[in-house]
């Protein structure tokens, strides 16, 4: 069974920046790409980007390229997302989830294995 915890979700001004992070169990991380996704209240989830096994190559959406940045530690089983000049926007619930082996390549934002109970991010204006 894989299990996804989100944390470091918080409320930050915008122009601020958020680390959130996400611990992965139960699959071998190194055998995954993996995913950000995040869903806005009334709005469907979205994703925002994706990172190769060593976050070599990766992929973001236009909306967050260029702010937002993925790494992961393997040996730690985390994946983390670092947001930078965040916008209001960018209010949402945030998750993580394994995606294809191509993400990062293609985009193909898809998840994989379920989701997390999320960790929100909430950007004042």
């Amino acid at each position: 069974q894989v299990d996804l915890v989100e944390s470091g979700g918080g409320l930050v001004q915008a122009g601020g920046s958020l680390r959130i992070s996400c611990k992965v169990s139960g699959l071998i991380l190194l055998d995954y790409e993996m995913g950000w996704f995040r869903q806005a209240p009334g709005k469907e989830r979205e994703g925002v980007g994706c990172a190769s096994w060593n976050a070599g190559r990766t992929y973001y959406i236009e909306a967050v390229k260029g702010r937002f940045t993925i790494s992961r530690d393997n040996a730690a089983n985390t994946v983390t997302l670092q947001m930078n000049d965040l916008k209001p926007e960018d209010t949402a619930m945030y998750y993580c989830a394994p995606v294809p082996w191509n993400c990062a390549m293609t985009g193909s934002l898809r998840a994989l294995k379920g989701w997390g109970q999320g960790t929100q991010v909430t950007v004042s204006s």
